[in-house]
């Protein structure tokens, strides 16, 4: 039994890698023909249909009771092949105009950590006096679900939703990009089946969108490194705790900004009161989140490292710079000021 799963193991590559080539080929060729757009409106020359497994036997079955009907001359064997037939035949209207005509418009999305999942929404635009139903979307390729381009990931799921008449309905896509950087959205594919199954309407949509992609941050981080004297100032005036605070706090006075305590170590006080940063002493040293510190591991782990320092500086309110081997980012704080280093890093 072992050799023989062994054997079957060792010959299927031969059968499979060239059927799998020639598939990756053609489905390369098939989207570079496609237009990068954030909105598509689908018409006949963007929607592709073909029938399903139960269409296909029940042509088959519609085709033996034609036989037997004009062997046995069966009035009613005639009535019963040709009304499914038109029925079929009505069903595959439908299924066409259930695509055809619809307008889908895509909300881009947030940047998003290495491994995290990142979710986008499209949303679907229905101009008809009609409610459109049974309409699904996905991600087209498994491994671009699974954000790894060289290893096949899970199927992707289906998101379904009814687009109401002359209304809108909006769908959530997921996917999980493990790598950093600016990335493209993934190819995205709609389909629906309604009313009878036996045929499949889809069409394939490349989004220009792209997507920023930052580091994964070090789980457990070491503290962040001592501050730097700035010009002028003295050695002793740059000195930082080891525990990621830095010196320069005092004593909560009364009329102090509530932005300036530091809770972090108010928790820790045990009830000896608020501290405050004194800025005065603040302004002596300034916090560099420089590569060369990061440790001598490999690239993607230094980057990591950063990545968490950067987050752990911003939820302190410290004024940090990071320092790149093409790029120096000056210290500074808040929203824009951590996007800004977290882009450099991503993109480093």
């Amino acid at each position: 039994m072992n050799t023989q799963s062994i054997q079957n193991r060792a010959t299927q590559p031969l059968f499979s890698r060239p059927v799998q080539r020639v598939s990756a080929r053609f489905h390369a060729w098939f989207e570079n023909r496609l237009p990068l757009a954030d909105h598509v409106t689908l018409t006949q020359r963007t929607v592709y249909i073909l029938p399903t497994r139960p269409g296909l036997m029940l042509g088959t079955t519609l085709l033996t009771l034609l036989v037997a009907s004009i062997n046995y001359q069966l009035s009613l064997g005639y009535l019963l092949t040709f009304l499914l037939a038109g029925s079929a035949l009505v069903g595959m209207h439908v299924c066409h105009g259930t695509l055809r005509g619809l307008a889908m418009n895509l909300i881009p999305p947030g940047a998003q950590h290495a491994g995290a999942t990142a979710l986008f929404d499209v949303k679907f635009t229905n101009s008809r006096q009609s409610t459109r139903y049974g309409i699904g979307l996905r991600i087209l390729k498994p491994q671009d679900a699974a954000g790894q381009p060289g290893k096949r990931g899970r199927a992707p799921h289906w998101a379904w939703t009814d687009v109401p008449a002359q209304g809108s309905s909006v769908l959530q896509v997921a996917f999980t990009p493990a790598l950093r950087g600016l990335h493209r959205l993934p190819t995205l594919t709609a389909e629906t089946r309604f009313p009878l199954g036996t045929f499949r309407v889809w069409t394939v949509w490349r989004p220009a969108a792209h997507i920023m992609v930052y580091p994964a941050p070090e789980m457990n981080p070491p503290p962040l490194p001592a501050g730097e004297p700035l010009s002028g100032g003295t050695a002793s005036a740059a000195r930082a705790h080891r525990s990621g605070e830095f010196d320069g706090v005092r004593a909560y006075r009364r009329g102090d900004d509530l932005k300036r305590v530091v809770w972090k170590k108010a928790a820790k006080a045990d009830g000896q009161g608020l501290v405050v940063r004194d800025t005065q002493q603040a302004q002596r040293h300034e916090l560099w989140l420089d590569l060369a510190q990061a440790g001598a591991a490999g690239m993607e782990q230094k980057l990591s490292r950063l990545c968490a320092w950067v987050l752990q500086a911003d939820q302190q309110g410290l004024d940090y710079g990071l320092r790149l081997p093409a790029v120096d980012i000056p210290p500074g704080s808040g929203e824009v000021h951590k996007r800004h280093c977290l882009e450099a890093l991503a993109l480093c």
